[in-house]
C-alpha cells in the first residue's frame, strides 16, 4: 500500500469520525429547536415520535413571552454577558501575551495562582463578594454581575490565551520588529489575526460561562426587572411547580 493511499484512508476515517461526532453534538440542538415549533400534543406523544413538526406553530414562543417578561430577561442577559465576555477577552489577550512572551520574576507564581483559582468553587466567593458589593452599593445592579462574571472567567481565559500565543512562532514578531513595528503594532497587525480562532474560543467560553450562571444572578439581583434568563426561568419553574399549571 502506497503512502498516498494510506494517507487517503486515514483522512477518510478521520472525516467519518469527526462527522459522527458532529452529528452527536448537533442532534440535541436540532431536537430542541424542532420541538419548540411543535404543538403540545405532538411533543408529549411518545408513541409517535416525529423528527419534524407536523404542524408548524409559534404558540410555545407566544406562551413564553406571555407567561414571563422574557424580552427583559434576554436584554439583561445580553448586556451583562456580552460586556463581561468582551472585557475578559481583551484582558486575556494582554495577560496571555505577557505570560507567553515576557520573562519576569514571579511568573510561575502567577500561573500557579491562576490554576489554583480553578480549584475553588465560585460559590465560596459569592458571600464575601456580596458583603463587598453591599458596602459599595452594587447590589441589584448590572455592575455586580459584570464584576463577578469577569473575575470568575478571567483566570482560565488567560491560561487558555497564553497557550494559543505560545503556538505562534516568535519569528513572525521578530520580522515585524525588523520592519519597524512596535510591540502594540505587532500584536494588533501580526499576532491577533493569527490568533483569531483562539480569541473566538475564549470569547465563547466567557460568554457561555456568564450566560448559564444562576446562583450569582439570584443572590446579587433582587428586582425582577434586572433578572437574567436563568433566574427568570428558575422563577417560572418554581411557579409552575407550586401552581401545578403551565
Amino acid at each position: 500500500m502506497t503512502k498516498s493511499k494510506k494517507k487517503r484512508i486515514t483522512n477518510t476515517v478521520r472525516f467519518i469520525i469527526l462527522a459522527i461526532y458532529l452529528l452527536i453534538v448537533l442532534l440535541p440542538i436540532y431536537w430542541m429547536v424542532i420541538t419548540s415549533f411543535k404543538t403540545n400534543p405532538e411533543i408529549i406523544n411518545a408513541q409517535h415520535i416525529t423528527y419534524f413538526p407536523k404542524i408548524f406553530t409559534l404558540e410555545n414562543y407566544q406562551s413564553l413571552f406571555n407567561m414571563m417578561d422574557y424580552g427583559i430577561y434576554l436584554k439583561n442577559s445580553l448586556i451583562v454577558t456580552l460586556s463581561s465576555a468582551v472585557v475578559v477577552v481583551i484582558l486575556s489577550i494582554f495577560g496571555g501575551y505577557g505570560l507567553a512572551r515576557f520573562k519576569f520574576r514571579g511568573k510561575g507564581a502567577v500561573l500557579l495562582f491562576f490554576l489554583i483559582t480553578q480549584m475553588i468553587p465560585s460559590i465560596l466567593v459569592i458571600i464575601p463578594m456580596y458583603v463587598v458589593f453591599i458596602k459599595m452599593g452594587l447590589i441589584n445592579s448590572y455592575m455586580s454581575l459584570f464584576i463577578f462574571y469577569s473575575l470568575t472567567n478571567l483566570p482560565f481565559c488567560v491560561i487558555t490565551m497564553r497557550s494559543f500565543f505560545e503556538r505562534i512562532p516568535y519569528v513572525l514578531e521578530e520580522a515585524a520588529y525588523v520592519d519597524g513595528c512596535s510591540k502594540m503594532q505587532t500584536l494588533r497587525k501580526i499576532v491577533l489575526p493569527v490568533m483569531f480562532p483562539g480569541i473566538v474560543a475564549v470569547f465563547v467560553f466567557a460568554f457561555i460561562g456568564a450566560w448559564n450562571e444562576l446562583i450569582a444572578g439570584t443572590i446579587f439581583i433582587n428586582t425582577p426587572d434586572m433578572w437574567t434568563i436563568p433566574v427568570g426561568l428558575k422563577s417560572l419553574l418554581v411557579s409552575i411547580l407550586y401552581n401545578g399549571e403551565l
